[in-house]
C-alpha cells in the first residue's frame, strides 16, 4: 500500500523523547558499519586485542592464603571469537507453533479469520469474544496501576414498567443474550486453545521460524512542516532565516527547552551544536532579514525562544481541543495505522510491536552518553530493508521511493530494519509482546534460568576451588564467576569508547572502577548498562578480596583491565561446558527469580488487607531491583506528585472528620460514650488548610458541573436535538454557591449537619470506617512511590523475575493480577497466567 512520507506534528513535538520515540522500543544492535548478519550474534564485541599483561616471571608456588601471583608458563591467552548473548538480539532461536489438528467447527473459525483484511484488525479479549481492536497510537508499557480493570459483562436494557407480558418478553431477551454470549465465549475459548503454543509438542529444529509471512511494511512519520513566517531562530539579538532543513534541526532542540535536563547538558548543548553546523554548511547558512551571510559560531549567542512559544502554544491547543475534535483525530490516526498493525505469520493473525519508523530529533540517550543531543536523521525508505515471504505481495513503498532491499529470510523474527546513524544501530521492526513467538523467546529464557538451578551446587563449587588456582586465567574466571553470581554483576563487553559510552561489566572492569578495604570490602563505582552509575560496597570473601587485590598489583594503574586474562566469550565458553546455552546472562535471571522466590516465600500474609499485600509483593520486588541495580533518576515531578497525594490523604482525613461531627448532630451524647478524642481533628490539619481546601471542593464541584452540562449539550447536538440553554447551566450552578455557604456556616459554628438520605449514626460509622480504610490504602501507596522514587520496579519485574513466581502468588493470596500487570504485561505474559492456572504450587 502506498504510503507518503511522514510527519512529525508540531504540537507533538514537544511530547517527543528523541531517545525512544515510537510506540514501543525496538531492538537494537550496534554496528561498525558491516552489513547486519540475520543469525545469532555475541553477547561481546571481543575482537579487540588483550590488555597489556604482565610478563610471568619465575615466581614461587603460591600457598592458599597467598596475595602473590600464581605461577602458570602460559602461552598467551586468545580471545574467543564473539559468542551469543540474546538479551537484545532479536534473532535468537526460537520454537516454531506447532499445529494440531482442529474440528470441523474450530476449522471454519480459523479460515474465517485468516480471510479478514488486514485493515481491519480484530483483538482477542480475554473472555474469548472478539471484538475491533482499537488503535491509539503509542502503546502505555508497564503501567503499575493499583485500579484493576475490571470485566465488563453484557447486560441487557432495563425492563420497563408494564404488565406481566412485557416482563416475559424481557425475560426472553435476556435469556436470549446470555445465550449468545456463553456462545460467544465458548467459541473463544475453542479458538484460544489454537494458541496455545505451551501445551504443544516441542520442535527439535526451531531454526525455520516461520513458512508464510505478509505485512505491509512500515509507516513513515509525516514530513516536516515549516514554522510560521514569524516564528525565527534569533542569533546576537537578532532574527535569521534559514534553509528549511537546518530550521527543521532547530526546532529538534527549540521545541524541548522545558526539558532543562538535556539543554543544559554542555554535552548536550556541543554535540547539537556540531551537527546543527554542519547542516548550515551544507544549506548556505543562516541569513538575515535582509539576505545577508549571518556566521553562527557561538552557541550562547542562539536564542530559541520564540520556537519553543510557538510549540507550547500548539501544545496547549491540542489540550484544549474539545472531545469531538479528539474523537476525530483519534479516528483518523487509528485508520492510518490499522493497515500495520497487524501480520500474517503462518497464515495466522498477529500484532506487530513497532511498525512505527522514528521521527528525526536529537538523541538523548540514558546516564551520562558521550552522544546526547546529536541529530537523529530522518529515515529515509531507501535505508530499509524488508523481510517478507516469498509468495506474498512486497509493501510499495511512498511514493517516488524504493526499499534498500527485500529479502525472504524465514529463520529471522523480523519484519523491516534499517540502520540509524547516531550509534549504527540496527532498528528491528518485530511482533508485539504479546505474540506467540515473543512469549516463546521469554518462556525459555526463564525456562533454562530454572535449569541452572540444577547445576548451580556444582558451578559453585568449582570456582570457589579455583579461587586458589595457580593458574592465572582460572583464578581471574573464578573470582568474576562470584562476583557474577553473588552481586548480579554484568558480564560486559569491550567498547569502542571514541564512540560508544564507557559503559563497563564485570570482565571489562578497570584499575580504578575497584577500591580496596580491609579486610574483605570491595568498593564499585563504574558506569553500567545504559550509563548507569553503579556504585555498591560488598563484602566478599577473604580469597576473593586477596584475589583482586593481586589483579590490582603494580604495574598495573588506571586505564589497565582488572581481568586482563579473562574475556566474556571465554567466560560464557566455560559456562557452557555445564550446562547448553548457559551465559553469564543466565545468572542474572536465575538470581533476580531465585530472589523473589526466597522472598515471596517468607511473607506473612494473613489477615492482610489488599494494598498490604501489594506493598508486600512490591517490597520483594524492590529487593530484586536493587539487587540487579534498576535504578532510576527521582522525576522532576516525584515532589509535586507526593504533595498531592499527601492531600488527598488529608482531605480523606477531613471528610473523616465531618463525617463524625455529622454524628454528633445526630447523637451528642456520642461524645460522652465514645470520647471527646473520637472526634478531635488530625494535628497536621489546621484552619488555614481547611478553608483552602473547601474553595477546592467548590471549584471542583464546579468544573465537574460544566463538564456534564458540555457532555449532554454533545449528545443532544449529535442526536440532531436543540442544545441546554445557558439558564440551565446557571441553575446546576447553584449547588456550588450552596456548598460554599454551607462550609461557612460549618466554619462559623464548628458543627456539621448530617448529610444523606436516612442518615443514621449506623450509616454514618459505617462510612468512617471506609474512609479508614481508603486512607491506610492511600499512606501504603505514599510509602510505596517514596520507596521506589530511586529504584524501577518494572525492568526486574518485566525481564528479571519469572512472571510464573507473581501469578502464583496471585493466585495464593487472592490479589487480582491486574494489581501486578497490566493489561499489556497481562498479554504479554498470557503463557505464564494460562499454564500456571490456579495451581498455587508451582516452583521457580
Amino acid at each position: 500500500m502506498a504510503t507518503t512520507l511522514p510527519v512529525v506534528r508540531k504540537e507533538d513535538r514537544m511530547d517527543i523523547d528523541s531517545g525512544a520515540n515510537g510506540a514501543s522500543k525496538r531492538k537494537a544492535r550496534t554496528s561498525t558499519g558491516a552489513a547486519p548478519k540475520y543469525k545469532e550474534e555475541s553477547d561481546s564485541d571481543d575482537g579487540q586485542p588483550l590488555a597489556k599483561r604482565q610478563k610471568p616471571n619465575n615466581r614461587k608456588k603460591v600457598e592458599s592464603d597467598s596475595d602473590d601471583e600464581p605461577i602458570a608458563k602460559k602461552n598467551g591467552v586468545k580471545k574467543e571469537a564473539a559468542e551469543s548473548s540474546d538479551d537484545d538480539k532479536p534473532l535468537g532461536k526460537r520454537k516454531a507453533d506447532t499445529k494440531t489438528k482442529k474440528p470441523a467447527a474450530k476449522k471454519a473459525i480459523k479460515e474465517e479469520s485468516d480471510d479478514e483484511p488486514l485493515a481491519k484488525p480484530k483483538k482477542r479479549q480475554s473472555n474469548g469474544a472478539t471484538t475491533a481492536k482499537k488503535a491509539n497510537g503509542v502503546k502505555k508499557e508497564e503501567s503499575d496501576s493499583d485500579a484493576p480493570i475490571a470485566k465488563k459483562a453484557k447486560t441487557a436494557a432495563p425492563a420497563k414498567k408494564g404488565n406481566n407480558k412485557d416482563k416475559e418478553k424481557q425475560k426472553e431477551k435476556d435469556k436470549a443474550a446470555a445465550e449468545d454470549e456463553s456462545k460467544e465465549n465458548s467459541e473463544g475459548e475453542e479458538e484460544e486453545e489454537e494458541y496455545r503454543w505451551w501445551d504443544q509438542p516441542k520442535k527439535e529444529d526451531d531454526t525455520i521460524k516461520w513458512t508464510t509471512l505478509e505485512h505491509n511494511g512500515v509507516l513513515f512519520p509525516p514530513p516536516y512542516q515549516p514554522l510560521p513566517k514569524n516564528v525565527k531562530l534569533y542569533y546576537d539579538g537578532k532574527p535569521v532565516d534559514l534553509h528549511v532543513e537546518a530550521e527543521e534541526v532547530a526546532t529538534f532542540f527549540g521545541s524541548m527547552l522545558h526539558s532543562t535536563q538535556n539543554v543544559e547538558n554542555p554535552v548536550f548543548q556541543k554535540n547539537f551544536f556540531n551537527d546543527f553546523k554542519e547542516v548550515l554548511d551544507k544549506t548556505g547558512g543562516a541569513k538575515d532579514m535582509d539576505g545577508n551571510p549571518v556566521e553562527i559560531t557561538e552557541f550562547k549567542k542562539l536564542d530559541f525562544t520564540k520556537i519553543y512559544e510557538h510549540f507550547r502554544a500548539l501544545s496547549e491547543a491540542k489540550k484544549n481541543r474539545s472531545p469531538a475534535e479528539k474523537k476525530a483525530e483519534k479516528a483518523e490516526k487509528e485508520k492510518l495505522e490499522a493497515p500495520y498493525m497487524y501480520c500474517k505469520w503462518d497464515g495466522r493473525k498477529e500484532k506487530v510491536g513497532n511498525f512505527r519508523v522514528e521521527p528525526p530529533g536529537l538523541f538523548r540517550g540514558r546516564g551520562e552518553h558521550p552522544k546526547t543531543g546529536k541529530v537523529k536523521k530522518r529515515v529515509m525508505p531507501e535505508q530499509v530493508t524488508i523481510n517478507i515471504g516469498k509468495d506474498a505481495k512486497v509493501p510499495d513503498p511512498p511514493p517516488g521511493h524504493k526499499w534498500k532491499a527485500v529479502q525472504h529470510d524465514n529463520k529471522a523474527t523480523w519484519l523491516a530494519m534499517w540502520q540509524e546513524n547516531v550509534n549504527g544501530n540496527y532498528k528491528y521492526v518485530m511482533l508485539a509482546a504479546n505474540s506467540s513467538i515473543k512469549g516463546q523467546s521469554d518462556y525459555k529464557k526463564f525456562e533454562k534460568a530454572r535449569e541452572l538451578k540444577k547445576h548451580i551446587d556444582r558451578i559453585r563449587a568449582d570456582y570457589t576451588r579455583d579461587l586458589k588456582s595457580e593458574v592465572m586465567a582460572d583464578r581471574q574466571r573464578a573470582t568474576a564467576m562470584y562476583l557474577i553470581d553473588r552481586f548480579a554483576l554484568r558480564a560486559g563487553n569491550e567498547k569502542d569508547t571514541e564512540n560508544e559510552a564507557e559503559t563497563v561489566g564485570c570482565c571489562s572492569l578497570k584499575y580504578e572502577h575497584v577500591t580496596l578495604k580491609e579486610p574483605n570490602i570491595v568498593i564499585f563505582d563504574f558506569l553500567g548498562k545504559d550509563s548507569i552509575r553503579f556504585y555498591n560496597e560488598f563484602t566478599v570473601d577473604r580469597q576473593v578480596f586477596k584475589n583482586l587485590k593481586m589483579f590490582k598489583k603494580p604495574p598495573k594503574e588506571e586505564g589497565d583491565d582488572i581481568f586482563d586474562r579473562l574475556t566474556t566469550s571465554q567466560l560464557n565458553k566455560h559456562l557452557s561446558s555445564y550446562m547448553p546455552g548457559l551465559t553469564a546472562k543466565v545468572f542474572r535471571t536465575y538470581n533476580a527469580s531465585n530472589t523473589m522466590s526466597q522472598l515471596l516465600q517468607k511473607l506473612e500474609v494473613k489477615d492482610r488487607t489488599m494494598a498490604e499485600k501489594i506493598k508486600l509483593y512490591n517490597d520483594c520486588n524492590r529487593e530484586v531491583a536493587i539487587l540487579c541495580n534498576h535504578k532510576r533518576t527521582v522525576g522532576a515531578s516525584h515532589e509535586a506528585q507526593m504533595e498531592k497525594l499527601g492531600d488527598r490523604i488529608k482531605g480523606l482525613k477531613y471528610q473523616k472528620w465531618r463525617t463524625k461531627m455529622m454524628m454528633l448532630d445526630l447523637d451528642p451524647k456520642l461524645k460522652k460514650k465514645k470520647g471527646a478524642e473520637y472526634f478531635e481533628l488530625d494535628k497536621d490539619i489546621d484552619q488555614a488548610w481547611i478553608e483552602q481546601h473547601q474553595k477546592f471542593l467548590a471549584e471542583e464541584l464546579k468544573t465537574k458541573i460544566e463538564k456534564k452540562f458540555e457532555k449532554d449539550n454533545e449528545k443532544l447536538a449529535s442526536e440532531g436535538k436543540e442544545k441546554l440553554p445557558a439558564k440551565e447551566l446557571k441553575e446546576r450552578l447553584k449547588a456550588v454557591a450552596e456548598l460554599e455557604a454551607k462550609f461557612k456556616k460549618e466554619n462559623k459554628t464548628g458543627k456539621v449537619e448530617a448529610e444523606g438520605k436516612g442518615p443514621t449514626v449506623e450509616k454514618l460509622e459505617a462510612a468512617v470506617l471506609k474512609l479508614e480504610e481508603r486512607i491506610k490504602t492511600l499512606e501504603l501507596q505514599c510509602a510505596d512511590r517514596e520507596g521506589n522514587k530511586e529504584v524501577a520496579l518494572g525492568t526486574s519485574k518485566i525481564n528479571y523475575i519469572d512472571p510464573r513466581l507473581t501469578v502464583v502468588f496471585s493466585n495464593k493470596f487472592n490479589v487480582p493480577i491486574e494489581k501486578f500487570f497490566s493489561k499489556t504485561l497481562r498479554d504479554k505474559f498470557n503463557w505464564a497466567i494460562q499454564s500456571v492456572g490456579k495451581d498455587c504450587t508451582w516452583e521457580f
